[in-house]
Formats: structure tokens, sequence, C-alpha cells
């Protein structure tokens, strides 16, 4: 998770535990979740509104969408944002957010539709809510309630390291592994080769990108993964057979200069639309 991001979507998960009484088995409204981080984002002027880049974002999550939107009770969508590192991240409530250093960086649709699918998938398992109730403690409570009365600017200071340290704290690797696979299953139902996956770990650990993405956080261990994809590939032949390994047949990533002369800059959608709630 990217700094800034992990703050806005600890503030929210914390407020909505507050409402709860930090009860894990309490209902969260992620929807709620969702719209308060895109709120934070918009302040901070990270969300792009138009972009070329949205001609392909949005032709990959339209088809990704019409996979994973069956699975989650909140439809996704699929947001561009400014940030130095490529990477993706998902927030409860269906946002799936792409820096624009991502859409450089892969270098095929199949690797985009490779992350995409990954961060649906934490959604669709409630990983962040999950993560945020498994860490709660009556401090962190109590560090919320500081910051959402803004008082004691000392308590304000050790709540933001202590919701800091919530998010922080990577998703397990059987975490990632199940989201690999529910997002490898997604890739293909939606017709693009998760192969790609694949793809995308191998040259995330050849380059030198001086970050490292979500959906790699638990890099080294990147071959492990790779390993159990296969693994999924071999063992579902009815689902996956038809894909190859080979990046042959990958569909190249269009330049931004391909894209602005054919759209303009603000892409074949105009503005992007803000997400419903």
């Amino acid at each position: 998770m990217l700094p800034r991001r992990r703050f806005a979507a600890a503030i929210a998960v914390v407020t909505l535990l507050l409402a709860t009484g930090g009860r894990p088995d309490a209902a969260v409204d992620e929807g709620q979740i969702g719209a308060q981080v895109y709120e934070q984002l918009a302040q901070k002027g990270e969300i792009v509104d138009s972009s070329p880049w949205y001609a392909v974002l949005n032709e990959v999550g339209r088809k990704i969408s019409g996979v994973a939107n069956e699975k989650y009770q909140y439809p996704f969508h699929f947001i561009l944002v400014r940030e130095q590192q490529p990477n993706a991240f998902s927030v409860p409530g269906g946002n799936v957010y792409v820096t624009l250093p991502l859409m450089t960086f892969v270098k095929n649709k199949e690797e985009l539709a490779g992350v995409l699918c990954h961060e649906t998938s934490h959604d669709i398992h409630h990983d962040v809510v999950h993560l945020a109730q498994k860490e709660q403690t009556t401090g962190l409570i109590a560090t919320g309630l500081a910051i959402l009365l803004g008082r004691n600017s000392g308590l304000i200071q050790n709540a933001i390291g202590i919701v800091a340290q919530l998010q922080d704290l990577h998703f397990s690797r059987n975490v990632e592994e199940n989201a690999d696979h529910l997002g490898a299953e997604t890739c293909a139902r939606a017709g693009y080769d998760p192969w790609g996956m694949v793809w995308l770990f191998q040259q995330f650990e050849k380059a030198d990108t001086g970050g490292s993405m979500e959906m790699l956080s638990d890099h080294p261990t990147d071959q492990h993964r790779i390993a159990a994809l296969e693994q999924e590939f071999r063992s579902e032949p009815y689902l996956f057979a038809r894909y190859t390994s080979s990046m042959a047949y990958a569909h190249p990533m269009p330049t931004y200069s391909t894209l602005a002369s054919r759209y303009g800059n603000e892409g074949p959608f105009g503005a992007a639309r803000r997400p419903g709630y």
C-alpha cells in the first residue's frame, strides 16, 4: 500500500469499526469506507480525472468487472491516481486505484488485467476489513477517536503511527496467494490470459523501480507464487488450457502518445466519472 492511501484507508476502516463498537463480527459498510477514501484522495489532488490512459484502463476494467461484479456487493471502478511508483491497490467498496507509472510499466494488456484481477480479489475476499479487524485493539479504537475528535495533538501523533502500522502489515502470503488464485480465474473468465500475472512477477523481479507494488509485497517469494499459479493452470484445464505462457501472443500496451493523438488528452470518455455511492 502507498503511504498516503494507507493512512486514508486506515482512518476510514477505524471510523467504521468505531461505529460498530469494534466487534469483529459486526457488519462494516464497505461502501462508506470507499467513499471516504475517495474523498480524501480527491482532496489531496491524487485522483486523475481525465487521461488518454483511461481508454485502456476502461477497456480492460470493463471486461474484468463483468466477471468480478457477480461476486461483490458493490460494482468495481478503476481509477487513475498520481503516485511516483507503479502500483495498484483496492479499497473496500469496489474502487481499484491504478497509478500512472503502472500504465507504462506493464508491457501488455494481460499484465494490466492480472493486476486488476488480483486487486478485485482483495475486495471480494474483504481482505482489508479482515486485516483491520484482526489487528484492532482497545488502543487503536481510542486512537481513532482522538483523530476523529481532533483532540490532544500528542496523542494524534501516536495515532498516526499506530494506524499506519495497521496497514503497514502487508497481507500474508496466504492472503496474496488466494488473491492470485481468484484473480487468475477472473482473468480467464474475462478473456485475458492469466499468464499475464506470471509475466508481471517476472518483470518486476528484474526491474529496479525504487518501490514495491502491493501485489508483490511478499517479494522475494515470487517464485513460490508463480509455482502456485502454474499448478492452478495445470489442475483446471477446462478454464486455463486455452491460454499460453508465451508472451508472443500478448496484446501490447499502446503508448501514451498514440492514445493522445487518437482521443485527445481527456481520453475517449472525457473526465472520469466519480464512483456513485
